[in-house]
């Protein structure tokens, strides 16, 4: 009896410890300019989304910014961006022939309206590394592997091996991308397979748990294998060990180094691209 008294006495104490309401006190980030957006070296329309950053407690949406002045330069050629009309603003995009060039370095520069942090005038640049030819892409199941099997990506192609080479790769499914944000997409280096033939690399793993993202027998898939700076492949490895989603942010980003200059974050991308497509079995 004593010792059911000594239990009840001491559950009462830790249920009182345990309902102690403790105030902790944060401090708000100050707001900066956000960047994302990425040019390519395939003909096309591409998009910089232009934001400002929250409070990591912010229930509301991320504030666009709206009516800046937004170009891209390559030291020979200067192309203007307009606000997009589709009804979302502060995103600008290229000309629908725009193709970006290997080798070329490309700068963003952004004039806001009005000023964030005391800044007016953003820059961000980024080097368009060049991409091997992929030969071919196959889908392997293995159903041993995960609850419910899982679909293995792999390539064969040829590594050039003249450099340290840095490598994004997205999946498209019928048509549709799957790898739709950044957490989604696969980086890797060069340095397991440096100047040797991928024979039929692993590249993506793909949970067959998940019937939105897995894939079936009779759909048609295509590989992106896309070339990336240094700089990007880190990037995108900071991103996805903070946490963060892209489009930037529903609260600070931490410490995820971007290239966006004058105390501005996020990331202003230029790579080339190489696909191959396979019919799964």
């Amino acid at each position: 009896m004593i010792r059911k008294i000594l239990q009840i006495v001491l559950l009462a104490l830790l249920t009182g410890a345990c309902t102690e309401k403790i105030d902790i006190t944060l401090d708000s980030t100050y707001t900066r300019l956000v960047v994302d957006g990425n040019i390519e070296s395939d003909t096309g329309a591409y998009a910089i989304a232009l934001t400002k950053s929250a409070d990591y407690f912010s229930n509301e949406p991320v504030p666009r910014v709206v009516n800046a002045l937004v170009w891209i330069s390559s030291g020979t050629n200067t192309f203007l961006l307009h606000e997009s009309k589709k009804g979302i603003s502060g995103i600008y995009e290229t000309d629908s022939n725009f193709a970006g060039y290997t080798g070329n370095t490309y700068t963003l520069h952004v004039e806001l309206p009005e000023e964030i942090a005391g800044k007016s005038r953003f820059e961000a640049s980024s080097f368009m590394p060049s991409v091997t030819h992929l030969d071919s892409i196959e889908a392997v199941f293995k159903p041993e592997m995960g609850r419910k099997g899982i679909w293995i990506i792999k390539l064969w192609a040829q590594e050039p091996g003249n450099e340290s080479n840095f490598y994004m790769f997205n999946l498209y499914k019928n048509g549709k991308l799957l790898t739709d944000t950044i957490t989604k997409k696969v980086v890797s280096e060069d340095k397991f397979f440096n100047g040797s033939y991928m024979n039929g690399v692993p590249v993506m793993y793909i949970n067959n748990d998940h019937p939105w993202e897995t894939i079936y027998p009779g759909d048609t898939i295509m590989l992106q294998m896309s070339g990336i700076t240094k700089e990007y492949f880190e990037f995108i490895n900071e991103v996805k060990q903070s946490g963060f989603n892209i489009p930037f942010f529903s609260g600070p980003p931490a410490n995820v180094n971007g290239n966006v200059n004058n105390g501005g974050v996020g990331f202003f991308a230029a790579y080339s691209n190489s696909f191959a497509k396979a019919v799964v079995k």
